[in-house]
């Protein structure tokens, strides 16, 4: 609209200059002008929007509801186009909160964000350009206070990103309603007092003395109950030892005991079928078998007589 403004009083002032030239320049002069103020106004309707950015354009200091991408954007003169970066940016932070337990805490951190295209001219509209310091920056130094107030200090040592991703849950919430995304957030860095610090460093030493202790003593006692162990496993290997010589040596007596009446039975067997078998003619058989021919003798006052066998 400067442009077109410009080429207007140019214009003017070769029509005004007209009377005060002399010959062939009160034609040139007008024609000039005319041409300047032609160009100034083609000039002011073309604007140019820088990559990574977008064009919000004004009439007359009135924000319209349309936006320009990157590029040459072609306008009515009298609009005004106004850039606006829509990258991601990195915004810092370090501030002082305090946890739930009343423990200073000093934090700093960064988040990464951009502004939604479509609906920068709102942006641009409620905060103008500067939405970092007015919007950003201060939600954050709010809603970081509002979570790590939710915890002690030393649930933060502890729950560090479940409380980063609470603060980054909160920011984008009520920051995306001003058409700005949060991209991410990053805790940094967390910082107590020397005193906490030293208290938390003694309870820690404190907790591994015991966790050693209780190490220490689970590790005699798993070595006395596999102790134990042995000595039942040893115990009972004996006792089945034992148990299977008492069984041997049974079965030994049993099978002795088995054969002795086994033989006895045999013998028994034996006798009892020679018994049957002999007939008074065999053991005559087998006593003349075995005579040697010398008759029996007895003795008596007057000396040997033979005995004869009269008999059958």
């Amino acid at each position: 609209m400067v442009l077109m403004v410009l080429g207007i009083i140019l214009f003017i002032a070769s029509l005004v200059a007209i009377p005060f030239m002399k010959g062939k320049f009160k034609t040139i002069c007008p024609i000039v002008g005319a041409i300047c103020m032609v160009t100034l106004i083609i000039l002011s309707c073309i604007s140019y929007v820088p990559t990574g950015y977008t064009g919000i354009v004004t009439t007359f200091g009135k924000v319209n509801d349309i936006t320009l991408d990157a590029g040459i954007a072609i306008h009515r003169p009298w609009d005004r186009v106004i850039t606006m970066d829509n990258r991601e940016q990195k915004v810092t932070f370090n501030l002082q909160s305090f946890s739930k337990d009343i423990q200073q805490v000093d934090l700093a951190g960064s988040i990464n964000l951009n502004i939604n295209k479509t609906t920068a001219m709102n942006l641009y509209r409620e905060v103008g350009t500067r939405y970092i310091d007015v919007l950003v920056q201060p939600r954050i130094q709010e809603d970081v206070k509002i979570v790590i107030a939710h915890y002690t200090a030393e649930q933060l040592i502890e729950k560090r990103q479940e409380a980063s991703d609470a603060i980054y849950e909160l920011i984008k919430s009520e920051l995306s309603n001003k058409g700005i995304n949060i991209i991410s957030l990053a805790m940094e860095n967390i910082d107590f007092t020397d005193a906490f610090e030293a208290a938390v460093e003694a309870k820690q030493v404190a907790t591994q003395e015991k966790q050693r202790a209780q190490t220490e003593q689970e590790r005699m006692t798993m070595e006395e109950e596999a102790a134990a162990r042995r000595s039942v496993i040893v115990a009972n290997a004996e006792a089945e030892k034992a148990k299977i010589a008492a069984q041997a040596d049974l079965e030994v007596v049993k099978i002795q005991a088995d054969a002795a009446l086994f033989a006895g039975e045999r013998e028994a067997e034996m006798n009892k079928r020679i018994s049957e078998a002999l007939s008074n003619d065999l053991i005559r058989y087998y006593w003349i078998k075995q005579w040697n021919g010398a008759l029996p003798t007895f003795s008596s006052d007057s000396g040997m007589i033979p005995i004869f066998n009269m008999g059958e």
